[in-house]
């Protein structure tokens, strides 16, 4: 079902092998692979509208760290990373994407979440500000993918 949205989002970039079935599905393997994985799925009528998916990141390893001012106290590092938000074209402009990632996040233990938006997507990092993001730095984490702009919240203790 995951992959099915994919394709949905991205139909018209296939060719573009950063965005390809095979290459996604490599990067839910890993992502689903790693310790407090979550997916929340949005339906509208039983049918897949969204998901969001991400999980708890190794503490320490966070590069953009050095860009947090001021820095977060050491009972406030841990962070989860915010994978994927992706919804299909018939249902964008609709508030899905926020209850997703808001759903996703309920609950979470993490005191910072941070996730990439493509940085020639400025109207989605500018979505991910009004959510209380801001950016951090740059990433090109693979040759074949775009530059990425990262983006840090710190979450609200519940």
């Amino acid at each position: 079902m995951l992959l099915d949205v994919h394709d949905d989002c991205y139909a018209d970039q296939q060719h573009d092998p950063f965005n390809t079935r095979e290459r996604f599905a490599e990067f839910v393997d890993h992502w689903s692979s790693r310790p407090g994985w979550t997916c929340v799925v949005g339906y509208d009528d039983g049918e897949p509208v969204g998901y969001a998916y991400g999980a708890s990141l190794t503490p320490g390893r966070e590069w953009w760290r050095g860009h947090l001012e001021p820095k977060p106290e050491p009972e406030r590092s841990s962070t989860f990373g915010v994978s994927e938000v992706m919804v299909r074209p018939k249902w964008r402009k609709t508030g899905i994407s926020r209850r997703l990632h808001d759903s996703l996040l309920e609950g979470r233990p993490e005191a910072l979440t941070t996730l990439s938006v493509d940085r020639d997507h400025p109207k989605v990092q500018a979505l991910y500000e009004s959510w209380g993001y801001r950016k951090v730095g740059e990433d090109k984490p693979f040759e074949d993918s775009p530059t990425f702009s990262i983006m840090v919240s710190e979450r609200r203790r519940t």
